[in-house]
């Protein structure tokens, strides 16, 4: 037997004294291209991971904000974005992030351009879609530490299979802001308790030994996910309902902090509240990208029985209208927007639903400012920036009784009424109901109330607590 075992034995150990080998041989000229880079540049630098910075969502604006707030904090340091967009240039991105955001960087940013995203999009992976979007992610990864070795790498998108690689390879400081974990307990529990939803297919909700299969899968998808999360030196997060779960998997207490994402409620202060003019009819209006957690389907189907409860009342149905504001990232989006087309003709609703996709900010705060109620509608959403944003403008909110909205965001202040919660096609359409029927000077007060809490979520407010969290690496860098 030790005949058999032992050139096994010795076998492993060269192979695994090889990987070493060339393991540490990648790392030192990593170290090399970074020393010549300094050489170059005379200077520290900060990279962003954010392969979608050109999508026009939340996330991005985190991106830019938290680059604004360096760039003034820290003037002899330089910044860099991987992206992986592409047959656009860097000045078309800022120009975008100007037009969506109304965020000018005081000073250049460069961009690296990659070139293998597909690597970590969903369509490419049919099956086991996380394990596939993680270890693409890895490659996309090493496209990146090649392309441009930093000092200090963040990974704004959340990819944490990437920490390791930029930290133990690229020899790099790690830095992490999690907007959504990519499985967490509730993601479990779905699959657990056989439930379909976004990430269940029917076919294995439906057969026990496929979702205990799946639950198996997710344990240890798990378990990898938080060693590679344990990686980062700071990890953010944009929520109290993200922070639970990042606790739970990735284990780092001491290096973890809330910062809540930037809203640019400031835009919106403004216009004044004033009682509505109940003539003009009211507006229902979404603000969300057309992801399918999003679920506008929700919207469209509570907005159905609430048009429903008018009955033949020309004069109620006629007065409301749904708008349905979003951004469109690939042509799987602007399919799904088709797809939500062909639902308002099955329902006989299309005549009151307008869809608006991708417009620019002042028509977005337009909308804002002129609706009744702001609806919202993901699951287990991880904040709701559009839920701010609305509250912000003085639009009563409608969100879903879950994630950031229930736990952060549409909560009582000083004992006032901020908001209303809602969990089902039912609910929704009586919640609205209700907010229809107060007087236009009790949705005053709430409007007043939700537009006075949301000043914890300014971009002042993050940039503080940005800077805060990252100043421990920063001061390393600039030393």
């Amino acid at each position: 037997m030790w005949s058999l075992v032992a050139p096994c034995a010795f076998l492993s150990l060269l192979l695994t004294l090889a990987l070493l080998l060339v393991l540490l041989g990648l790392r030192l000229w990593l170290q090399g291209r970074r020393k010549a880079r300094w050489a170059r540049d005379g200077g520290p630098s900060v990279a962003f991971f954010h392969p979608y910075c050109n999508a026009g969502g939340g996330g991005e604006r985190v991106l830019w904000c938290s680059l604004r707030a360096l760039m003034n904090r820290y003037p002899g340091v330089s910044f860099v974005v991987y992206t992986g967009d592409q047959g656009v240039t860097g000045e078309q991105i800022l120009a975008g992030a100007r037009q969506r955001f109304n965020i000018t960087l005081p000073r250049p940013v460069s961009f690296v351009f990659l070139h293998r995203r597909s690597a970590v999009e969903a369509t490419s992976y049919p099956h086991f879609t996380l394990l596939g979007q993680s270890a693409g992610s890895m490659f996309l990864g090493w496209e990146a530490l090649t392309a441009f070795v930093p000092d200090l790498y963040v990974d704004s998108m959340g990819y944490a299979f990437t920490l390791p690689i930029f930290r133990y390879l690229g020899g790099c400081k790690v830095a992490s802001y999690v907007h959504y974990p990519t499985v967490s307990t509730d993601m479990l529990s779905v699959v657990r308790d056989r439930n379909p939803r976004f990430n269940n297919a029917d076919f294995i909700s439906r057969n026990p030994l496929l979702s205990t299969m799946k639950v198996v899968y997710y344990c240890c998808f798990a378990l990898l996910y938080g060693l590679a999360g344990s990686c980062s030196d700071v990890v953010m997060v944009n929520s109290t309902w993200t922070l639970g779960h990042i606790l739970a998997l990735w284990r780092s207490p001491s290096r973890t902090s809330i910062v809540y994402p930037p809203c640019d409620v400031r835009a919106f202060l403004d216009v004044p509240l004033e009682e509505e003019d109940e003539d003009d009819g009211h507006t229902i209006v979404s603000v969300g990208q057309f992801r399918p957690e999003k679920d506008h389907q929700l919207q469209i189907r509570a907005f159905r029985k609430l048009l429903d409860g008018k009955g033949e009342e020309p004069a109620g149905r006629e007065s409301l209208r749904l708008v349905l504001v979003g951004g469109c990232r690939n042509q799987e989006d602007e399919e799904r927007v088709q797809t939500l087309r062909g639902l308002c003709q099955e329902l006989g609703v299309a005549d009151r639903v307008q869809f608006k996709l991708n417009v620019p900010f002042e028509e977005l705060k337009r909308e804002l400012v002129s609706a009744t109620i702001g609806l919202h509608t993901m699951w287990n959403e991880h904040f709701g920036i559009g839920v701010v944003e609305c509250m912000a403008a003085g639009t009563i909110v409608l969100a879903h009784k879950s994630g950031g909205p229930k736990l952060d965001i549409v909560v009582p202040y000083d004992d006032r009424q901020t908001g209303f919660l809602a969990d089902s096609e039912d609910s929704y359409a009586a919640a609205m109901e209700t907010i229809l029927a107060l007087s236009p000077a009790a949705r005053l007060e709430i409007r007043r109330a939700a537009r006075q809490s949301v000043s914890r979520f300014s971009d002042q407010e993050f940039e503080v607590c940005f800077l805060a969290a990252m100043e421990s690496l920063m001061s390393q860098l600039t030393l």
